[in-house]
């Protein structure tokens, strides 16, 4: 029988310390982690960027998971930036994150409809083009918050007549207050017109396959994408054979906002609870280690709550939602 050798107790405190240290650095690193912006798509004079954060650690031939972000707004503001501390988060965790820019609705002639579009095309672009991105192409997931959560659903709902080509059907969600059943909001048909009835559109009213895992975190008082709508979506797709692993935070608005006011909940000042986003963070980081996209149970970067276009803000120990 062999005997390991036993460790000097002078070497723990100095082994401990270069943790620290690695730790410290790997941290530092992933805030000051920077996108290199590639054009994914052009429609006519307009070109569509990806932001794609790789990790430091990047090893040659090594193919790693990939998350397609897509922010929020309405369908008619915001930009991929607003997703960049997630994008870092998802880094940290050792996958390659894409933060995702759409054309956002003018009433005129781009609707929801060509966001939707946009959003297929940029994760049949990551296929295409996992090579050179060091992605596997059959580890996809995208993480969509409010309106980008419904462009994310609407990916996995809606038969595409390019499947046939190359899919652009991600493998795994995560969706945060997403807008999955909108029959009920009037804003969506507005941005529409007279395109198309806003049910054409809504993933829980078209879900007919069984879809990827997905996992959404969700205010119980949100009033922009309400709970009821949520479930909706989330019973259809287990109906249809899937897995939907919802996350409710009781007295939490639209983004797990404190904000209760409804006004405040569609423009904002939003405040997102602490605990609750540290909780949530904990719950998407555990989904993706459960599916196999991460090793990690931990996660190695926290937002930082001075970034003017986070949601979401700093970290403190949770306090935890349900599930349903």
């Amino acid at each position: 029988m062999k005997y390991r050798r036993a460790i000097s107790p002078r070497i723990v405190p100095l082994v401990l310390t270069l943790l620290l240290v690695l730790s410290t650095i790997a941290h530092s690193q992933a805030h000051n982690l920077q996108p290199s912006i590639r054009t994914y798509k052009t429609v006519g004079a307009t070109e569509l960027k990806a932001h794609v954060f790789m990790p430091t650690d990047s090893i040659p031939g090594k193919l790693r998971p990939a998350i397609v972000l897509l922010h929020g707004g309405g369908w008619n503001a915001g930009s991929p930036e607003w997703t960049y501390d997630d994008a870092k988060r998802f880094v940290g965790l050792g996958t390659v994150a894409i933060a995702g820019e759409y054309r956002l609705s003018d009433q005129k002639s781009i609707t929801p409809l060509e966001a939707m579009a946009d959003a297929r095309d940029l994760v049949r672009w990551v296929r295409q083009n996992a090579k050179d991105l060091a992605v596997d192409p059959h580890r996809i997931a995208i993480y969509g918050v409010s309106a980008g959560g419904h462009l994310a659903a609407a990916a996995a709902v809606f038969p595409h007549q390019e499947e046939n080509k190359l899919s652009a059907v991600p493998d795994a969600l995560i969706l945060v207050s997403p807008a999955v059943s909108i029959v009920d909001d009037h804003w969506p048909q507005v941005l529409l017109g007279t395109r198309a009835p806003v049910k054409d559109i809504s993933p829980a009213e078209n879900i007919s396959k069984k879809l990827p895992p997905i996992l959404i975190i969700e205010g119980a008082a949100d009033t922009e994408t309400p709970l009821v709508a949520v479930q909706r979506f989330c019973e259809r797709a287990r109906q249809m054979g899937g897995t939907c692993e919802l996350h409710v935070y009781p007295g939490l608005g639209h983004i797990l906002s404190r904000n209760l006011d409804p006004h405040a909940q569609e423009e904002g000042p939003f405040d997102p609870d602490p605990a609750a986003v540290t909780d949530a963070h904990a719950k998407e980081d555990a989904f993706l280690a459960r599916i196999g996209y991460t090793n990690q149970k931990e996660p190695s970067y926290t937002r930082d709550p001075s970034h003017p276009s986070s949601f979401f803000t700093s970290s403190v120990p949770a306090g935890g939602g349900y599930l349903q």
